[in-house]
């Protein structure tokens, strides 16, 4: 400090030692006046800027609002004249657009100033300052317009949405969605949750919530049950939602975003699947069939425990790679195809195929033939594949068999036709022989015409004979039972032999009403064709042992029947042929033994069929029907004879029949083009094998 500068004076005023001028521009303020007389501007240079102006210290007021945006003109006029209004209080506070005069650029200012008095009460003098707010105002838009993209996003969401704010979760947001999930109406904006939606007491929706505002941390889950009161009712739904924290710029929680989706449909139908499939588990088992399962979003396979066994595996799990392992390395790709092809959108969402498998342990190759379906989540996307897989490596045996018979045959018939075309020439040769005797065989043949005429009569004349005949015995049986009838009560009293007599007489006459009646039936048979129908053996067999229910019951038969099959035939012929082997069955049984009467059948091919079976019509192959039991069996040596009319092994006091039942179904089995055999031992019970055309 010099001696020529002058002291500080401590006790000035501070607005004395303000620099004005410095704390106008340090501010970026700008000073205006407007003089009410002469209605002139005055302002400085920062006024100016804000209209982009310069050297213009004294401007007219009607030019400077040439400057003022159209839409905020009206705006400052009126608060110009309400402050110069002597009702007013004079304050003057206006924000609006500024259009620079020579460069046209948009400003936001703000004016603030004051309109002053005289004694008598006129405005004298209107000033204030004035400041660029374009970057306050730009901020406060940028904001307010995320605000209602955030608002519009929230309401337009086509999922439910929610904003609860501060620890009391007062809901501040709620979209349609979520209104409509709540079963509420948007009265409920504005109100404490816990208010609006009572029934979440006792649920963890407003612990987690509060856990969520007080910790900063998100919660989110997948398939929650929820409770909620919707159309006056309390209803059970799922749903996944999410617990966002929204926080301020101190990163202190503010608030709560809640979305939730409703998947109660994709959760019902998922339970219902299982539902489904259990129930169906049990049938699976019982037609020998394998389950699988591929979960499209995980990439698994899941295995029943038939199709672990096939494929060799320990775990009823694997992943793609390990579930294409058991195939042949020519089938992977192509079995990898076909099932990436039925779970894509738009395909059939069926899927069918027939390949082998190797079993990883044993090295057993199988071939079977797979079905699924695909099933999806309450979204349309493809969830599950789900399905079968039969095992079908006989079938394609048997089918291999008979290509390789067709193929030998057809060499055969090669070399047959290269022995026949070496023969034409011989057989030209005799052409003139041949129609020589024409002639001879054509007379030949008109007599054996006529004797085939006598034999068809013949057999229709023994036929007719044999029915009627059987019929007219049943008429005098009956008066020989009625008069025996009337002659045990004639001599009921009596103490001779007349009612020994009568009674051997009326079982006699019983024998041969039941004799007669089975030749009825084995003729029916002789002279009855097959029709041509599919018929279920299943049904036949239960028919039959419905019609022996009391004899079964009487003598707690127990009966086993495994899978039949359904083939050509006729119904009541095949009835009859196995009640009389259940009959038999029953009738010849071991005393003190309970009868047990086992029925299984399977495929067998016809080169494979037994030496001594000749079925009446050829076929590729023949169901192998087996009715085994364990009576009393008989002796192999008679096992042609039993089939015979009226062969008996036992006495007809120590077993009752007619010996026609066997006849009836070795007849039964012939009219279908089959053969029947039966092997026995004595006391080991006896085995019938029946063979039928597939």
């Amino acid at each position: 400090m010099t001696g020529e500068q002058k002291p500080f004076r401590q006790n000035k005023e501070l607005t004395e030692r303000l620099d004005v001028d410095f704390a106008l521009k340090a501010a970026r303020l700008g000073i205006w006046e407007i003089d009410p007389a002469t209605n002139l501007i005055n302002w400085d240079d920062q006024c100016q800027e804000l209209f982009g102006l310069a050297n213009m210290n004294q401007i007219p007021y009607e030019q400077a609002i040439r400057y003022i945006h159209p839409d905020d003109l009206g705006r400052v006029d009126k608060a110009v004249k309400q402050a110069m209004d002597l009702q007013s209080n004079g304050k003057y506070d206006v924000t609006y657009r500024t259009i620079g005069a020579a460069t046209g650029q948009l400003r936001w200012v703000r004016f603030i100033g004051k309109s002053y008095l005289n004694e008598s009460g006129e405005v004298y003098r209107f000033s204030g300052v004035a400041l660029d707010v374009s970057d306050d105002v730009q901020a406060r838009q940028q904001i307010e317009l995320s605000e209602h993209r955030f608002r519009n996003l929230i309401k337009e969401a086509p999922f439910a949405i929610g904003v609860y704010t501060s620890r009391e979760l007062i809901i501040e947001m709620a979209n349609d969605a979520m209104i409509k999930v709540w079963g509420k109406t948007p009265s409920v904006i504005g109100m404490k949750l816990a208010d609006a939606l009572p029934e979440l007491e006792g649920q963890p929706f407003i612990g987690l919530l509060e856990q969520v505002y007080d910790t900063n941390i998100p919660y989110q889950t997948a398939e929650q049950l929820v409770n909620l009161v919707v159309d006056g009712r309390l209803q059970t739904y799922w749903f996944t939602f999410t617990y966002q924290p929204l926080t301020n710029e101190q990163g202190k929680v503010y608030a709560i975003l809640n979305m939730a989706v409703d998947v109660t449909e994709r959760v019902l139908a998922t339970q219902k699947l299982v539902e489904t499939q259990t129930s169906m588990r049990g049938a699976i088992e019982l037609a020998e069939l394998a389950t699988w399962h591929l979960d499209i979003k995980k990439n698994t396979f899941s295995y029943s425990k038939r199709f672990m066994g096939w494929l060799g595996f320990s775990d009823e799990s694997k992943t793609l790679d390990e579930a294409y392992n058991p195939l042949p390395p020519s089938y992977r790709q192509s079995v990898a195809n076909a099932i990436e092809a039925v779970t894509q959108p738009g395909s059939s969402g069926i899927y069918e195929n027939e390949h082998p498998i190797i079993n990883r342990l044993t090295g057993q190759t199988r071939i079977i033939h797979a079905q699924a379906q695909v099933f999806y989540d309450a979204a349309g996307k493809p969830a599950l594949l789900s399905g079968t897989a039969h095992d079908v490596t006989e079938q394609r045996r048997i089918n291999l068999a008979l290509e390789q018979q067709v193929q030998e045959r057809t060499e055969e018939l090669e070399i047959t036709n290269e022995e026949l075309a070496a023969t034409i020439e011989e057989l030209a040769a005799t052409n003139e022989e041949l129609a020589a005797t024409n002639e001879e065989l054509t007379e030949a043949n008109d007599v054996l015409a006529e004797f085939n005429q006598h034999l068809t009569r013949s057999n229709q004349n023994l036929e007719q004979f044999a029915y009627i005949a059987s019929h007219d015995l049943q008429e005098p049986l009956r008066k020989i039972q009625q008069f025996s009838d009337l002659l045990k009560t004639h001599y009921a009293t009596s103490s001779g032999e007349e009612l020994v007599y009568l009674e051997r007489m009326q079982l006699a006459a019983s024998r041969m009403s039941l004799l007669i009646k089975d030749l009825l039936a084995f003729s029916r048979i002789s002279t009855s064709p097959v029709p041509p129908a599919r018929v279920s053996l299943t049904r036949i067999v239960d028919e039959a042992l419905e019609n022996l229910s009391v004899a079964i019951d009487e003598t707690n038969a127990q009966i086993e029947v495994g899978t039949l099959p359904t083939l050509q035939g006729d119904a009541l012929q095949l009835g009859q042929l196995f009640q009389n082997l259940f009959s038999n069955a029953l009738k010849f049984r071991r005393q003190g033994v309970l009868p047990k009467i086992r029925v299984s059948a399977r495929s067998v091919l016809a080169v494979d069929l037994p030496i001594t079976v000749k079925p009446a019509r050829q076929a590729v192959a023949f169901h192998s029907i087996e009715v085994e039991d364990n009576g009393i069996g008989f002796e192999e040596k008679y096992a042609d004879r039993i089939f015979q009319v009226f062969q008996r092994l036992h006495g007809k006091n120590e077993f009752a029949g007619t010996g026609v039942g066997l006849a009836i179904c070795q007849k039964v089995v012939t009219n279908h083009g089959g053969a029947i055999t039966a092997m026995s031992q004595p006391g080991q019970g006896a085995r019938f094998c029946i063979y039928l055309p597939v």
